[in-house]
C-alpha cells in the first residue's frame, strides 16, 4: 500500500454519506402534501425514531458547520420549544396512529440551554403524542460549558440514557482560535452530573485539522478524554467551506493542516483509543466492546444516519424542528431553514416541509452498496443486486477511481466483493464514490476527503 494516499486522495471534495443522495440534492418539488402522504404508509406499529434540531447556543465555535444562531435570553428558545410541541402534536395527527418510538435525538445548536422546565414539557409532549417504547435510546447533545446541575437533573428525570458531550480539542491554542474555550474540568464535572443524574451512557465528540492542532495535541486531548472512560467516541475532521458557513471565515486558512497532517491527527487518536480498548467502527467512531453500536458491529447490524454511524434499525426518521431532515422509506424531507419560515409554517396548522428527494430503484440500489461500505468496509455485489433486482456490473460509476484505489493497495476487490484494507480506512469515503451516480453535480459543496 502507498505511504502517500492521504496527500494523492486528500483534497478530493467527497460526500460523508450519511445520507444517499446527499442533501445538495433535495428539492422543493416534494413539499408539504408528499410527506403528508408519506407519513400515512407508515406500517402500523412499526417502530420509528425522531429527531430534533434546536438551533441555539451562547455563543459561536468559528468551525461550526450546523444551522444554528447565538441568543444569550431564554425567551426565544421557549418560544421555539412551544413551536416543537406544535409540529410534534401536527405530525402525530397527520400519521393518524399512536407511532411506536425507539429513538429520540435532541441535536443543535445546543438543545440544553432550555431550561429544565422547557425541556421536560417538550419531552412530555413526544410521549403524549407517540409511544416512545419502554427501551427507547434518548440522546442529547451537550455543550459542557452550559450544562447545570438543574438541566442534568433534568434530562435524568426525561429518561434521558445518552448524552454526546462536544469536547473537540483541550489545546488552548486551538480552542481561541475556534473561538470555543473549554477546560478539562468544565468536562469532567459534566460527565460526574451526568451519570449521577442517570444519564448511563456518554459519547465524546473530537475534532482533528483544527487550526493550530498538531498531533501532539491531539493526543494529549484524547488522554485526557480516556481519563473519563466515555462509551464512546465521534472523530470528525474539520470541514473549512468558509462560503457555506460565513462564520468560518475568522479562522486563519494559514493555520490548517494539511491532508497528511489531518490524517496523522486522526491516526493518531485511532491508535490511543485502540490502545485504550475502544473498537474501531467504520470511519470515525470508536466505541467500547460490550456498547450497543459494537455489538451492532459485530452482528452485522451497523447503519448509517444523519448522526453518524447507529444500531437504529427504523426505516422512519422524523424530523421535527427548522432545517430538520427526516427520511421515510419513500425519500428524504427537509423542513424550511430559518426559524421564522419555520414558525409561519407551524401557526398555520402546515408540515414545515421545504424540500426532499424522492427514491427512484437506483437509488435505492446504490444507497445499500454505499452504507455497507461505509458500514463494513466491504460489500458484496452481487449479493446487494440479487435483493434488488439489478445487474452488480452495473454499480461501479466511477472505475478509474476505483482502479486507482485498487492500484494503490487501498481497496481489493476478489470477483465482485469489494474490501477496503486495513490501515485504508481514512479513504473509505473515496471507495463509495465511486458508486456515487450523483457526485458529479455536488462534489464542490462536500469537505475533503482527508
Amino acid at each position: 500500500m502507498r505511504s502517500d494516499l492521504a496527500k494523492s486522495y486528500g483534497q478530493d471534495r467527497l460526500p460523508r454519506y450519511t445520507s444517499y443522495p446527499t442533501a445538495p440534492h433535495f428539492s422543493p418539488t416534494i413539499g408539504d402534501a408528499d410527506y403528508r402522504q408519506w407519513l400515512r404508509s407508515i406500517p402500523l406499529r412499526q417502530p420509528a425514531s425522531i429527531y430534533l434540531h434546536v438551533p441555539f447556543c451562547r455563543s459561536m465555535c468559528w468551525y461550526c458547520g450546523c444551522h444554528t444562531s447565538v441568543t444569550k435570553r431564554d425567551d426565544p428558545i421557549a418560544i421555539y420549544a412551544s413551536g416543537l410541541r406544535t409540529e410534534a402534536r401536527l405530525v402525530a395527527e397527520t400519521i393518524d396512529q399512536r407511532l411506536p418510538i425507539s429513538h429520540i435525538h435532541f441535536g443543535g445548536g445546543t438543545p440544553t440551554i432550555m431550561t429544565p422546565e422547557t425541556f421536560a414539557d417538550l419531552v412530555g409532549t413526544l410521549r403524549y403524542s407517540y409511544f416512545v417504547l419502554p427501551d427507547a435510546e434518548i440522546a442529547v447533545e451537550i455543550d459542557p460549558r452550559t450544562l447545570t446541575e438543574p438541566m442534568s437533573d433534568a434530562v435524568g428525570y426525561c429518561g434521558v440514557n445518552r448524552a454526546s458531550l462536544g469536547v473537540q480539542s483541550f489545546d488552548p491554542v486551538v480552542q481561541r482560535a475556534i473561538n470555543r474555550l473549554q477546560s478539562f474540568e468544565q468536562t469532567a464535572q459534566a460527565v460526574e452530573r451526568l451519570r449521577r443524574a442517570g444519564v448511563g451512557r456518554l459519547n465524546f465528540d473530537l475534532v482533528y485539522g483544527l487550526p493550530f492542532q498538531t498531533v501532539e495535541s491531539c493526543f494529549d486531548t484524547v488522554a485526557r478524554c480516556i481519563e473519563l472512560r466515555p462509551d464512546r467516541f465521534s472523530v470528525f475532521g474539520y470541514a473549512h467551506i468558509p462560503s457555506f458557513k460565513k462564520h468560518q471565515r475568522k479562522i486563519d486558512e494559514g493555520a490548517l493542516p494539511d491532508s497528511i497532517e489531518r490524517h496523522l491527527q486522526s491516526e493518531t487518536i485511532a491508535e490511543a483509543l485502540i490502545e485504550a480498548g475502544y473498537v474501531r467502527i467504520g470511519l470515525d467512531h470508536y466505541a467500547l466492546p460490550d456498547d450497543n453500536l459494537a455489538v451492532a458491529k459485530r452482528e452485522g447490524r451497523l447503519r448509517r444516519n444523519f448522526q453518524g454511524y447507529t444500531d437504529d434499525s427504523a426505516d422512519s426518521l422524523i424530523g421535527l424542528g427548522a432545517s430538520a431532515i427526516g427520511r421515510m422509506p419513500q425519500g428524504f424531507v427537509q423542513n424550511v431553514v430559518t426559524t421564522r419560515d419555520y414558525f409561519a409554517r407551524i401557526a398555520e396548522d402546515r408540515l414545515a416541509t421545504a424540500k426532499g428527494y424522492a427514491f427512484t430503484s437506483d437509488d435505492r440500489f446504490r444507497a445499500d452498496i454505499i452504507e455497507r461500505i461505509m458500514c463494513d468496509m466491504a460489500v458484496d455485489l452481487p449479493q446487494i443486486a440479487r435483493l434488488h433486482g439489478r445487474d452488480p456490473d452495473a454499480a461501479i460509476v466511477d472505475r478509474s477511481r476505483l482502479e486507482s484505489l485498487i492500484a494503490d493497495g487501498a481497496v481489493t476487490m476478489t470477483g465482485d466483493l469489494v474490501s477496503v484494507r486495513d490501515g485504508a480506512e481514512f479513504l473509505v469515503r473515496s471507495v463509495a464514490s465511486a458508486f456515487d451516480a450523483h457526485l458529479a453535480r455536488s462534489a464542490a459543496t462536500h469537505s475533503r476527503a482527508v
